[in-house]
């Protein structure tokens, strides 16, 4: 994400997110997601974007057109843990860049989302994070998401 990171300027667009921010938005998953590269994160995205009736995207954009977030969800109609109902949003990741938490940003993705995903039939949004990802369960909590279950996952190999 080049350019300047202005605090206090305005984020004055919160669009779908098309092709034509896939550059920008394989950054944000990257800052979001290290763990693969931005060309792995390029390719995930032209898979999801051939399948827009599971996947949607939402991006955070200045007025200079500098890309600072975005949120991921899809919708899911296996069961959803916590979940009464099928199909169900579920938020696969949202990521806000550092200079612009704690401004609303996020609020207005999630909100983007919750509107998606009624539009898809949804009654509920889900979501999960990782049990030791506490800024994260903070930040579910504030937009007023209410925890469900904690899970610990075990794994024995077999030699």
């Amino acid at each position: 994400m080049d350019g300047p990171h202005y605090l206090g300027e305005p984020v004055t667009t919160i669009t779908t997110a098309t092709k034509a921010d896939a550059d920008d938005l394989a950054e944000l998953r990257h800052a979001l997601w290290p763990h693969g590269s931005i060309e792995e994160h390029k390719a995930d995205l032209e898979a999801m974007l051939a399948t827009p009736d599971k996947w949607y995207r939402v991006m955070a954009r200045l007025a200079s057109g500098q890309a600072v977030g975005f949120a991921e969800a899809s919708i899911r109609h296996d069961y959803v843990n916590g979940c009464d109902t099928s199909p169900v949003g579920f938020l696969e990741g949202i990521y806000v860049d550092p200079a612009f938490r704690r401004t609303g940003v996020a609020r207005q993705l999630v909100e983007a989302v919750e509107k998606w995903a009624r539009q898809q039939g949804c009654s509920e949004l889900a979501s999960d994070t990782g049990i030791a990802n506490v800024p994260s369960q903070k930040l579910h909590n504030a937009l007023g998401f209410t925890e469900t279950q904690r899970v610990v996952y075990f794994r024995k190999l077999l030699g």
